[in-house]
């Protein structure tokens, strides 16, 4: 490089690797010192808290990023939560009475809504026909309704949120809800909480719909809806919301949680009033008997359970989707429409073997909780429930699966309870179910809390925290995806359920940016600009070049692309083809609004520019200096050292001890 090339570098000279190190150990100095710098060099005093120093610049764009980016405009949406609350109790109540009203009707031949278990029925081998009949029903409601009506609910409400902007059909609000009340009150192992979810969801997105929301927003009410739902039928508030949050709403942002609790809280709000006037069960939904508080060998219990649960988690996923796999082996030969038909008849041959097994189940979960079955009668449930829920889901009947869940958990802990000592073995179904919950969703928190709402079991959260934890553990290291992610992954879209803090909105452009930039005159030669940049040379991956005038004043930018195009007119001047700079961004934002910004214009480089004058040029900042804020991220969560040895720990206590019996030995 020539000494007019070196000239054209802008001061101060530094690589942008070096300039985070830097950045930070002059910050440590001036908070040493009560200074700071500001842009223009100029040290000003730093404001003295009660927190220390004040390091931050009197700029009003660093001090403007606060904990949320949410603002008043949520507001506007707290009505709709309202309005979506309501009206997914009003459906989801709806549905229970259809569930009831198909029960009677079919295994009864009786009118009434009340909800009602099948297993009491006395029609005997004739009753394989019904669950078959519904199967049939539930085909052709989606051949000809809307084949979305399949499946349990939860995986194509999630797809709904991650694929079509929050959007859903109508009919969806209609089709769901009734074929659900048929798949399940002809029998069907299922719960009601799945279609629910979907259809909260939907009633959320129409009325997202009839508005002027972005797709974000529409998103925010759709799982509102779904926790509304959940919170309706279960009378479970806090879990909906908590199982909103962790599992559909893929972010934890106030504009989603707020919505989503507002939502959850007026449905059950409708709940308790319609139960005090005798219209549904009261709160809890699975009353149990008091005890001590649990603790000792029972949390060791407890971890074995977990380790089962989330053993039973994997057996659980893979029964439901080997099952569908092997349905979809009748693909050419069988239309799809059939195939619930088949599922069925697996749902009535089940039924056969354990009426226990059939419908909604509440009776029998609340049984289980109380400690009411036997060892063999657990274990004969749980293998029933498992083979006709996930045979009749295999077939693409409609129907949830919470509800099951829960049964074949409690079912797991109350075998395993009459083996493990410390407790009743209802209590021990209790601690399975919430293994269970925990390890097939993935949503620990849920689970927990779940799990104390439908019981108000307070003296068992302790070991209600253990088998969650534990059995989640297991279930993550063998299991890639969930029962209810593995759908949404097997359309071709990858669900990711780790949530972090964005490196880009914890880092400022000053941290990153490169200021060893390549700069070139206004009345300089193209072709001699086109020498200079030799292939492979770092000015040449710079790939734009600030145009800085003779008194240090930007008049522009020059582009390689430019550079590039005037090869053949080599006697142009550089200010000829230059351009203004399309975007430009300041040393104290946030990598998140440059990144944004340099995403919506399509710009791999920009020029980084002093706030007060826009004329002084600061660094550059490029797409591979925002990923330097992910790169610091990797490198803590990779990079392991050992920091403090017990020699170096004995070494600091003794230089400590002798620092503090200094003072009392000058004294004597």
């Amino acid at each position: 490089m020539t000494e007019s090339d070196a000239a054209t570098r802008a001061a101060p000279v530094q690589s942008s690797s070096e300039a985070p190190t830097e950045k930070a150990e002059d910050r440590a100095e001036a908070e040493a010192a009560g200074t700071r710098e500001e842009p223009d060099g100029a040290p000003v005093a730093a404001a003295t808290t009660y927190f220390g120093a004040d390091l931050r610049s009197r700029s009003a764009t660093e001090r403007a990023p606060g904990d949320f980016t949410t603002t008043p405009a949520i507001l506007r949406l707290v009505p709709l939560a309202i309005a979506v609350g309501a009206l997914g109790a009003g459906i989801s109540l709806a549905l229970l009475d259809m569930i009831g009203f198909f029960t009677n009707l079919f295994y009864y031949q009786r009118l009434s809504v009340h909800l009602v278990s099948p297993n009491a029925n006395d029609l005997g081998a004739i009753a394989i026909v019904i669950p078959v009949g519904g199967g049939l029903i539930v085909g052709l409601m989606a051949r000809f309704g809307s084949e979305q009506i399949r499946g349990h609910g939860i995986p194509e409400a999630m797809e709904r949120i991650l694929i079509n902007g929050g959007r859903v059909q109508p009919r969806l609000a209609v089709l769901k809800p009734v074929s659900s009340a048929i798949s399940i009150g002809t029998g069907g192992p299922f719960g009601a909480e799945g279609p629910i979810i979907l259809t909260g969801g939907a009633v959320g997105s129409i009325v997202g719909q009839l508005f002027r929301l972005t797709a974000a927003e529409r998103r925010s009410l759709l799982v509102a809806g779904a926790a509304a739902g959940m919170s309706a039928v279960f009378g479970t508030p806090v879990a909906a919301t908590l199982f909103g949050v962790e599992l559909l709403a893929f972010e934890f942002r106030p504009r989603s949680m707020v919505l989503i609790g507002i939502a959850a809280s007026t449905a059950d709000g409708l709940r308790m009033a319609m139960a005090n006037a005798g219209l549904v069960s009261p709160q809890p939904l699975f009353p149990v008997p008091g005890h001590a508080p649990l603790g000792g060998v029972v949390l060791l219990g407890a971890a074995v359970i977990g380790i089962a649960a989330g053993l039973a988690a994997w057996v659980m996923t893979q029964a439901v989707y080997r099952s569908e796999d092997l349905f979809k082996k009748l693909t050419g030969r069988l239309h799809w429409m059939w195939w619930p038909m088949i599922g069925g008849l697996i749902i009535g041959l089940g039924g056969l073997v354990d009426r226990r097994a059939l419908g909604v189940g509440y009776n029998t979960i609340h049984a289980e909780l109380l400690g009411q079955l036997s060892t063999g009668a657990l274990a004969l449930l749980f293998v029933v429930k498992l083979v006709i829920w996930s045979g009749g889901l295999g077939g693409g009947t409609s129907g949830g699966i919470l509800a099951p869940i829960l049964m074949m958990g409690a079912a797991l802990g109350g075998v395993l309870g009459h083996l493990l000592p410390g407790a009743s073995p209802g209590v021990w179904a209790l601690i399975g179910m919430a293994g269970a919950l925990s390890g097939v969703t993935r949503s620990p928190f849920t689970a927990v809390v779940f799990a104390f709402e439908l019981t108000h079991d307070e003296n068992s959260l302790l070991v209600l925290l253990l088998v969650a934890t534990v059995s989640h553990l297991v279930s993550v290291l063998v299991l890639k995806r969930s029962i209810l992610t593995e759908k949404v992954a097997r359309r071709g879209f990858h669900v990711m359920r780790e949530y972090a803090v964005d490196p880009l909105e914890a880092t400022f452009v000053r941290e990153v940016m490169d200021t060893d930039v390549y700069t070139v005159e206004p009345t300089r030669k193209l072709g001699e600009v086109y020498r200079a940049l030799t292939e492979g040379s770092p000015e040449r991956r710079q790939r734009l070049y600030p145009v800085v005038s003779g008194d240090d004043r930007l008049v522009g930018v020059l582009p390689w692309s430019a550079v590039l195009a005037a090869r053949d007119r080599p006697e142009e001047q550089v200010h000829d083809v230059m351009i203004a700079p399309t975007a430009v961004a300041h040393s104290d934002e946030i990598l998140r609004s440059v990144a944004d910004r340099m995403a919506a214009l399509r710009l791999g480089v920009v020029p980084v520019v002093d706030r007060r004058d826009s004329s002084h040029l600061d660094g550059l900042i490029t797409q591979f200096d925002l990923l330097a804020a992910r790169q610091e991220l990797l490198e803590e969560e990779r990079h392991a050292e050992r920091v403090l040895t017990l020699r170096k720990v004995t070494r600091r206590v003794t230089e400590d001890m002798a620092a503090s019996d200094a003072p009392a030995r000058r004294g004597r």
